[in-house]
Order: structure tokens, then sequence, then C-alpha cells
């Protein structure tokens, strides 16, 4: 019977099971009545199952990123899910939606308050911290995978949890590293088929001259306060840069007017600026300059980016990040300046099956193992264990199939061929190898054909 074609509601009692150690913890809670629907379980809103028909993107994303990280001399690093809560509200900033509305935080039985992990950065910070990375050669550079939660509105490549691809750059300010990072993330897009995308760059300067922006800014929009959305309203005492970042129609078109950062940078953010546009021009990376672009968090300064598809609107962003200089000394560590990016795996997903990019096959096993009859069984799992062992796939069919069905079998999984043993080739050693392609087949020495499989790879 296949789960997947079953449609009938199969409903249970307590009482249906009187044995059961759990009867006695549910009844007192729900009641005599409880009833337990086994098709009314779903993945919480805002989740998703990764099934095996969306490995191969996922697969194809990692090794392509992977292969780019360890080409520009990152490494691998793996933080925890849920860190101290403390840690977000530091660097993120109180006054942000994260912080504020979207974070996933509980205490747990030690009274610890924990927050699921809501972005990369921070806890890539406090793992350079906790384990004395400023003592190794500057900068250092890593690069990650991982699950992100945040409790917000699902919607196409947008979930409450979603999975990262992060690279940060700890320990040197100087804008080449800026343009290195930015040249990464352009290069993975690349090198994934993306094609018709925009870079998108900015400069939200640093804490010598963003105040007086910031006062600009308010002063700007504190003559707008009758036309901007409710958020807006508030984002204009708690977070002004936020108002830039707005997506309601009215504030996008305020934003257009609203006084510009790089029009009020210090002499230092200034020449960062004009040397990371050099850098960018040397190395023909195309990009737009946008004076709205700010990015989500308070702990960036000076350089902002964002990769997103040429005509898909500001809500699809496949890549961004930018320069967190101060975020390591907010943390408790020296000055260290700091830079990275974070791009979203079901959102590349999803480009990638826009795009029409072909993406290759995850590999299937090379053999099946047919037997005819039941004797045959036990020889038929002893050789399939055997091919695994010299390091080539195969699996086991469905013993209680007839040969046909077991060769239908082997066309349905797209195993290309099938090793068949019966009473006669038991006897004489041998095993029928039958090309599914040719459909043609010959009889082997056993022991030959497990000779020609070495060196094979799955």
């Amino acid at each position: 019977m296949s789960c997947g074609r079953w449609r009938r509601r199969a409903w249970f009692s307590p009482s249906a099971f009187p044995d059961d150690p759990y009867n006695s913890v549910f009844r007192p809670a729900l009641g005599p009545s409880l009833r337990i629907s086994l098709t009314s379980f779903q993945a919480p809103r805002g989740t998703t199952d990764l099934l095996p028909e969306e490995q191969k993107y996922w697969r194809y994303i990692e090794s392509k990123a992977v292969a780019l990280a360890r080409r520009y001399g990152f490494w691998r690093i793996d933080s925890p899910t849920f860190e101290d809560a403390n840690l977000f509200v530091r660097s993120v900033g109180e006054g942000t939606d994260l912080v504020e509305k979207e974070m996933y935080t509980f205490e747990d039985r030690g009274r610890d308050k924990l927050t699921l992990r809501p972005e990369g950065t921070a806890p890539v910070c406090r793992a350079y911290l906790e384990h004395g990375m400023h003592n190794l050669p500057q900068p250092v550079r890593l690069y990650y995978f991982c699950p992100v939660f945040r409790y917000e509105r699902p919607q196409a490549g947008r979930y409450r949890e979603h999975h990262q691809f992060g690279i940060e750059i700890i320990g040197d300010p100087d804008p080449s590293v800026d343009a290195e990072v930015i040249e990464l993330g352009w290069q993975l897009m690349s090198s994934l088929g993306l094609r018709d995308l925009d870079l998108f760059l900015n400069s939200i300067g640093d804490s010598q001259c963003r105040p007086n922006y910031v006062a600009e800014l308010k002063a700007y929009y504190t003559g707008y306060q009758d036309r901007i959305c409710p958020d807006c309203r508030n984002r204009l005492t708690r977070n002004p840069l936020r108002l830039l970042d707005c997506k309601v129609e009215t504030c996008r078109a305020l934003g257009e007017a609203a006084p510009r950062s790089i029009d009020h940078l210090c002499t230092e953010c200034q020449d960062h600026w004009d040397r990371l546009q050099e850098n960018l021009q040397a190395m023909g990376i195309p990009y737009q300059v946008d004076h709205r672009l700010v990015r989500g968090l308070d702990y960036y300064t000076r350089t902002v980016f964002e990769i997103q598809p040429a005509d898909a609107g500001g809500q699809t962003t496949i890549c961004g990040g930018g320069r967190y200089d101060g975020l390591i000394e907010q943390l408790g560590g020296r000055p260290t300046p700091g830079i990275g990016f974070g791009s979203g795996m079901e959102r590349l997903s999803l480009n990638l099956k826009r795009s029409g990019v072909e993406v290759p096959e995850e590999p299937s096993p090379s053999y099946l193992v047919a037997n005819v009859g039941e004797a045959a069984r036990g020889p038929a799992l002893e050789l399939a264990s055997r091919i695994r062992r010299a390091g080539v796939g195969a699996i086991l069919s469905s013993g209680s199939r007839a040969l046909r069905g077991q060769m239908r079998q082997a066309n349905a999984l797209g195993i290309p061929y099938v090793a068949i043993l019966g009473d006669d080739e038991i006897a004489r050693g041998e095993v029928v190898i039958r090309d599914m392609k040719t459909s043609t087949q010959e009889a082997r020495p056993l022991t030959e054909f497990l000779e020609s499989l070495e060196g094979q790879s799955r």
C-alpha cells in the first residue's frame, strides 16, 4: 500500500490501545474522546521538506560553493543551532525587526535564554572571539552552511526555517577585501549558471559620519509622517536607516527622494568607497549604486551589497552582505574589521529552476541484483554486498517479484545493469549481467565480474 496514495483518514481512540503506556498521559489532558488522525500532521507553517527530487539542486549549489570558497582560501566552520539570546540583541540591534518580531527565543530548563540562529554572522564572530582566532594569521577566512530561523511571513523562496551558505573575512579593513567578497558572490552565481543578475552597492558610512546622515534622514521623513506606513513611523525614532528599506509603495517613493548616505561620508569612508569602486571596475564586475540599500541589521558599516535577479524586485535577493567593522568590539573583543555575505539555498534553488539551469542528477546505483527463485535470495544478498564493498553502487531487488518485475524495478529506478542469479548460475559460479539500455545480456564468471569492479566509482 503506497502512503502517497492513501487518502483515507484512520482514527484511533485511547480505548483501542488499553496497554499503550502513552494512554495514561494523553487521557487526563485531552479526555477519553482523544482521536489522532494519521494524516493530519504537516510540516509547520514556514518550513518545508527537502524531498529526494530536490536534493540534486542543493548538492549542486553546495559543490559549487565549496569549490569557490576553497579556491579563495576559506575554511569551513559550523556553529550551534541556538545561541545565547543576548548575542543577537547586542549584535543585530534592539530596534531591528529581527530582534523585535522575528527571533525564536525560549528559556531552557536551566533558565538560560536561548535563540535559534536568526543569521549567520554573529555566531561566527562569537566563535572567533571564544576560540582566540585573533591569534591566527589575519584575516581569518571562514565559510559555513547553516539553518536560519525567522518568524516572518512565508513566501516563495523564504521560509521561517531556511538555509544559508555564508562567508566571513575577519581581520582586514582594506576595500580590496570587500571587492574579493563581492567577487566571490558574483562568481558563485555565474558558476551556478544564473544570468541576468544585478549587483547593487552602497556605503552607509560608520560611527563617525553616520549620525549626521541619520539626523538629516529623520528630518526629511518627519515631514512625511502622515504618508509613511505604521512600521516606518516606529522606525523613524528607533531605526531610521530601515526607512529606506521599506517595501510599501508610498514609502518606497519617499525613499527614492531621501538624502543619500554616500553624500555624507567622512574622509575615511569616502576613500574606502572610492577605492572599492575602483577595485570592482578593475575586476570587470558590473554594479549599480543604490542609495536605498541599507540591509536589515544594525552591525553593518560602510559597504553593503545585494545580488538580485534583474526582473524580480527587492524581495528576491539571492546574495547579500556587507562590512561589520564594529561587531567584534560590540561582542567584547578588540576593534576588528569584518565583512561577509549570506546566500539563501532555497532562493538559489528556486532561481535555478526558473532559469532552466540543467543540474546533474544524483548518481543511481550501477547494479540491481535480481534473484530467480527463493533459493537464490541469500546468494543475491551476498553478491549485492560484495559489489558495494568493491566501491560500486548496488541494491537488492524486491525478492517477492518475478524476474520481469525485477527488471521493471531497475528501469523505474534508472539502474543501468541487472546482475541475475538463479540456481544454474550459482551452480556454475556465474552471474548474468543484463544491460538495460541495449537489452542484451551475457553470463560471466562471478570472480571475473567482481574483479572487473575494482577501481570503478559509484
